[in-house]
């Protein structure tokens, strides 16, 4: 009996380590991601998103709100063609992420500043994929208040 209950409670210590450290690979991936985005770097966006990328944002105004999507190939483009004299810092407030599987969830709060002043604030929900043994961005939608 006590064999028994060793190996049960040995398998749910395995099981919460291992998913202790996918949620860990899950901010490493966010945090590349975060790294590639402020240093204009698509090479490494790309490494860390899946080639079908999905990419919404909600606006929120006094006007109402809207749905956006954009196309993965602008926002490549978009990123490496800012300017260099545009400063621009998203900074990420907490991280919840959540694992079922090969499958990642992660809620970001997050202040994004253009010139170091506040443009927006809201929150990023990433999904993201295991793929053999990385973790890929799938889907990314935002909220964007002033």
């Amino acid at each position: 009996m006590k064999k028994i209950l060793f190996a049960v409670l040995l398998m749910g210590a395995l099981q919460v380590n291992a998913q202790d450290f996918d949620k860990q690979e899950i901010r490493n991936t966010i945090e590349t991601f975060f790294e590639g985005f402020h240093h204009r770097d698509t090479v490494l966006l790309h490494q860390v998103c899946a080639d079908k990328l999905i990419l919404q944002s909600i606006e929120e105004n006094a006007n109402g709100n809207k749905l956006t999507e954009e196309p993965q190939q602008f926002f490549y483009r978009s990123i490496a063609s800012m300017p260099q004299t545009l400063k621009y810092n998203e900074q990420i407030l907490g991280y919840t992420i959540q694992v079922d599987g090969s499958m990642g969830h992660a809620w970001t709060p997050y202040e994004f500043y253009l010139n170091g002043k506040l443009s927006h604030k809201g929150v990023n929900a990433f999904t993201l994929f295991k793929e053999k043994d990385r973790w890929k961005i799938v889907y990314i939608i935002d909220t964007r208040r002033k």
